[in-house]
């Protein structure tokens, strides 16, 4: 067990395309595996070729396109009970896919050879043999996955121990043991793995290659990984971001900075490691699904300091609160400003901006005093960080006036309800540009969408670097709830110009009107943004 390299093994784009309300198109998953490849991973999981059109139509796109060090690797179960392997249509496209490397996965807990696939213990086990052998045959290398292995093993380890000889005597080179259910602990991982490596080892390998591959049913799938290795296993299976069915899989974003920075063990090149919260991003923008601010490692939040005692602990030693250093992953450290601040958080929050404060500077109070007032009123800068860089340039003259909203009229035909209950909108917008007013009208799916549109025809000949901006989240809270339709709305948009983004706010007992405040700031930070980068 003295390997200290870990074979990083990414099924995202086979096992993770099963979390529910995800779905790739073909250019997607080519995004995807273009993008893991040059992070450095050892395999990439493209799917089942011939279980769905798109999977065989990724495969013959990657002929074309050759990775540059991952491994495709093609996936599909044993044969059918009763027929031989070169008899099954379904390995014709396994080989036609021409991927040098076939994962293949069997049954390992009899319950599943018995009630699911109704067949014979011993029809299993010339399953899994005959396949292996038969695609060896055709010069190819075999992963084997061995399905439930650990709830398999439990049940009847006998019988579990066969299905892995079969699979060893027939010629596969990697032993994948997986927690299928996600239900198994972590010392039941790392005792069973030690059983499969000892029993390898008895076979005749020398250095047993033993995968692991968890799902997250029980919250342990990280953990369950980390167990395997430490007890044998060289390679990892998991997807970016956790993506999976049910609960997901082992979450390769935490598995692989766990095992390289705190365990010595060497996933991908140490100089790619810092593009892990880039590619983590990334994935979810491909497959359209928000990033969890929250995770561990790569998330917005996950090196965010809010108590300002905090705040003062990490600009003086960031190990005081902070288990790793952030740009090793390439996330960064955030101060977060709410009504929680002191002057420390301040200090340290204009600081990313480029702007450098002292505590005895009276723009700092100003600037504290004026956050405090508008979360009282029901701002909340922690989630719209543009909204308080605009606040901080204003405090500090700095803020430029590239346009005034003077008025807007919404207009809503709610006898032009669609089908899916949006109503068709229109929006009037008036706005002041270079002492310059202009009054421009706008159709839209909705009160807001009318009102974007409107407020872009305004300003885009202007400022064509607004055609580049979009939005990509909206939310709406109710502050005081107890005040009916006279309740407090606070709203926060998120906006994206393809290569970051940006959170603004607005507050108003109007919703629109909140809308409104929000749509303006995020386009002018935007073009502040623009204006600065285009000055460096």
């Amino acid at each position: 067990m003295e390997n200290q390299n870990i074979l990083i093994y990414d099924t995202t784009l086979r096992d993770g395309t099963q979390r529910e309300g995800l779905s790739l198109s073909v250019e997607d998953k080519v995004r995807i595996a273009d993008r893991l490849d040059r992070m450095g991973v050892a395999f990439i999981e493209g799917g089942w070729a011939g279980a769905n059109p798109k999977d065989g139509e990724f495969f013959r796109r990657m002929q074309e396109y050759r990775l540059s060090s991952a491994e495709l690797v093609v996936f599909c179960s044993t044969r059918r009970a009763g027929i031989k392997a070169q008899d099954d249509p379904m390995l014709v496209p396994i080989i036609g896919a021409e991927t040098k490397w076939i994962t293949i996965f069997g049954k390992s807990w009899d319950l599943h050879v018995i009630e699911g696939l109704r067949t014979t213990l011993d029809e299993n086990l010339a399953m899994i043999s005959d396949t292996i052998a038969y695609l060896k045959s055709c010069d190819r290398r075999l992963i084997y996955d061995a399905e439930h292995w650990f709830d398999g093993y439990k049940h009847n380890p006998d019988y579990a121990i066969q299905t892995l000889r079969a699979a060893f005597d027939a010629g596969a080179e990697w032993f994948v043991l997986c927690d299928t259910n996600g239900g198994t602990m972590p010392d039941e991982v790392a005792q069973i793995t030690e059983v499969v490596y000892d029993s390898l080892r008895q076979w005749g390998s020398s250095s047993p290659q033993i995968g692991i591959h968890t799902h997250n049913d029980a919250g342990l799938a990280v953990a369950n990984a980390i167990a395997a290795v430490q007890h044998g296993a060289t390679m990892v299976q998991g997807t970016i971001n956790g993506y999976g069915e049910r609960c997901g899989n082992a979450n390769l974003c935490t598995v692989i900075p766990n095992l390289q920075l705190k365990m010595g063990y060497e996933c991908i090149a140490p100089a790619k490691l810092s593009q892990l919260t880039e590619v983590s991003r990334q994935v979810s923008e491909i497959v359209n699904l928000a990033p969890d601010d929250h995770a561990p490692f790569v998330g917005a939040s996950a090196f965010a300091h809010k108590g300002g005692i905090h705040v003062s602990a990490v600009q003086r030693n960031p190990l005081t609160y902070e288990h790793i250093t952030p740009e090793s992953i390439g996330n960064h450290r955030r101060i977060v400003i709410s009504e929680q601040a002191g002057l420390s958080n301040v200090i340290s929050k204009v600081e990313t901006f480029g702007i450098c404060l002292r505590k005895e500077d009276s723009a700092c109070r100003q600037i504290l005093q004026k956050t405090k007032e508008l979360e009282q009123i029901g701002y909340q800068f922690e989630s719209a960080e543009a909204s308080f860089e605009l606040l901080v340039r204003e405090a500090l003259g700095d803020r430029p006036t590239f346009f005034t909203i003077s008025s807007f009229h919404v207009y809503c035909a709610t006898d032009e309800t669609h089908k899916d209950g949006s109503v068709n909108s229109q929006a009037t917008v008036k706005v002041l540009v270079k002492d310059e007013e202009h009054l421009t009208a706008a159709e839209g799916n909705g009160p807001v969408a009318a009102l974007d549109v409107a407020l872009r025809k305004a300003l885009i000949s202007f400022y064509p670097e607004i055609a580049n901006f979009y939005l990509t989240d909206y939310k709406v809270r109710i502050l005081n709830s107890d005040s009916g339709t006279q309740a407090t709305t606070r709203v926060l948009i998120e906006f994206s110009n393809g290569k970051r983004r940006w959170s603004t706010a607005g507050v108003s007992n109007n919703i629109i009107d909140a809308s409104c405040k929000a749509l303006g700031e995020g386009i002018e930070y935007g073009l502040l943004s623009a204006v600065r980068h285009t000055k460096v």
